[in-house]
């Protein structure tokens, strides 16, 4: 079976947990799904602190990216107040986006991981969604790219996937394993994690 690899594009100020849902979700595919999702983590500098101030080391940087080794792109959101936008729209960061979709492969995004697609172009007259709380300001900058807001938890058009807030983040996750294998499997590792059909704890 093909090894499905997943870029995790981080930018400086990202949320931990935004990312980690990626990690565990194809790591558990790996190890007890079917076995062929990898997810390689990447980054625009050597060291990246995280929104609380985890230190990650990223195993790639910006400038190593080769298309041709990915078949999916994952990005979390972060907080202004701790960076994340001064990476996440960069011109490199953006171009990674743009380079993904171009080849019509799988984007997914959570929470405000989406104002960099919007911002990149790819999403322009297309459909939407980003955080909505504080008065739905990031949802008008997401429009501002030229982006059709949809009010969802999470919205998916053709091959991107974006979302409204980092609770919907074990869904989008869940979501991008199912487009990446099939909706049995992503049934048999969201059992094996505990979860029932729908993402939710069982009981």
């Amino acid at each position: 079976m093909k090894t499905k690899k997943v870029l995790l594009l981080l930018s400086n100020g990202f949320e931990a947990y935004e990312a980690s849902v990626f990690t565990d979700v194809l790591g558990w595919n790996k190890q007890k799904g079917d076995g062929c999702t990898e997810v390689i983590t990447c980054g625009g500098r050597e060291k990246l602190k995280c929104t609380w101030n985890f230190t990650v080391i990223p195993e790639m940087l910006l400038s190593e990216v080769d298309l041709n080794m990915f078949d999916a792109l994952a990005i979390p959101g972060g907080f202004e107040e701790a960076g994340f936008y001064t990476d996440a729209f960069s011109d490199e960061f953006l171009s990674v986006i743009r380079e993904f979709d171009r080849a019509n492969k799988i984007i997914a995004s959570i929470c405000v991981g989406a104002l960099p697609v919007g911002r990149s172009g790819v999403l322009k007259g297309r459909k939407g969604t980003t955080y909505h709380l504080n008065n739905g300001y990031r949802q008008d900058q997401l429009a501002s790219y030229g982006v059709e807001i949809v009010d969802q938890l999470m919205v998916i058009d053709k091959n991107i996937i974006t979302s409204s807030c980092p609770s919907t983040a074990l869904n989008v996750a869940f979501t991008l394993l199912e487009m990446l294998t099939s909706l049995e499997n992503c049934y048999k590792v969201k059992h094996l994690m505990g979860f029932n059909k729908e993402g939710l704890t069982n009981e």
